[in-house]
């Protein structure tokens, strides 16, 4: 029941208790011998009361539901700074304690927004400034090339690669984190794209249909791209990959025959940095699949694994269609 309801019945419920009790006493009062004014009865007395307790309720109504709305109205602003809208305020009205309340949000979620925005902004910037000195080491195994042990200057090859990957991905991540809304919209064969993603794996088997969803064509290259090379690394051949329309949503779905993911590993798998334990360090960079469920999101959609001993491991990304079915 809405709060302004809450109070209005039980200013009025206390009301018309009053207006019942104070009858309930004039009844007493005459029974015991004392004498009514002339022209008045109990009925009349009670009616009085009864429209009284109306009266001071009805007035009472307009100031208690400007208070429950000025309630409501905050209540939407913590909602919405929950869901991520951090530039979110509200109207700070009156010099109550709602509106102590409201001031005391307010500030809040401004400080909030730009401890956010500063840490997205460095994050941003130290990824960006680290492609230097990651030229430089790369030049300077260039030129030592004929000095050093091959083995080691492929283990050397191998970690300036797992760096790169790693800054491109957080610089991605981070402009994911810094945009609330696609920048590049458009019509995309998410069939067509999987097709030309599986074309770069010799043990990926496509199959499905021609389904179109609305979005960044590069973003979701690299969202099928991630699932894709997160299945060759920790799971095993065959690898499926399917695209279908399944309750009005685009459905992409990566399976694998690799060791079934029980437990905690099912619902961390897509937090950043996450390794399963037992699993080699070197081996990819830890972003791929927060990166998955981000851009996933971006698109108003989810990403999820679902995994069973009869059909594997299996990660199911659903987007919204450009065109949903009647």
């Amino acid at each position: 029941m809405r709060l302004y309801i809450r109070f209005y019945l039980a200013l009025l419920g206390s009301l018309v208790a009053f207006a019942l009790i104070a009858g309930a006493a004039w009844h007493l009062s005459i029974a015991a011998g004392m004498r009514m004014p002339a022209g008045h009865s109990m009925l009349a007395v009670m009616l009085v009361f009864l429209m009284l307790a109306l009266a001071i309720g009805a007035g009472a109504f307009p100031i208690v539901r400007r208070l429950s709305r000025r309630l409501e109205r905050l209540q939407q602003g913590v909602e919405a700074l929950g869901a991520g809208d951090l530039s979110v305020r509200v109207a700070v009205e009156g010099e109550d304690e709602v509106a102590r309340l409201a001031l005391s949000f307010n500030q809040a979620s401004e400080r909030i927004e730009k401890l956010v925005s500063a840490h997205k902004t460095l994050l941003a910037n130290a990824s960006h400034e680290l492609r230097t000195p990651l030229a430089r080491i790369r030049m300077a195994a260039e030129l030592m090339k004929g000095t050093i042990d091959p083995q080691r200057r492929a283990g050397l090859d191998q970690d300036i690669d797992e760096l790169d990957a790693l800054i491109d991905e957080i610089l991605l991540a981070s402009r994911l984190d810094a945009i609330s809304d696609g920048q590049v919209s458009e019509e995309i064969d998410v069939l067509a794209l999987a097709a030309e993603e599986a074309a770069r794996f010799d043990d990926v088997v496509l199959s499905g249909d021609p389904v179109g969803v609305r979005g960044d064509p590069r973003l979701l290259r690299r969202l099928i791209r991630n699932l894709l090379e997160n299945a060759q690394r920790h799971g095993k051949p065959p690898i499926e990959l399917r695209v279908s329309e399944a309750q009005r949503l685009a459905t992409i779905e990566v399976r694998d025959a690799g060791e079934l993911l029980e437990g905690g590993d099912v619902d961390r798998l897509f937090e950043p940095f996450y390794r399963r334990p037992g699993t080699t360090y070197g081996v990819g960079a830890g972003l791929g699949l927060s990166l998955v469920r981000q851009i996933a999101e971006h698109h108003g959609g989810t990403a999820r694994c679902v995994s069973t001993r009869e059909a594997g491991n299996c990660f199911v990304v659903a987007l919204p269609l450009s065109r949903p079915a009647a």
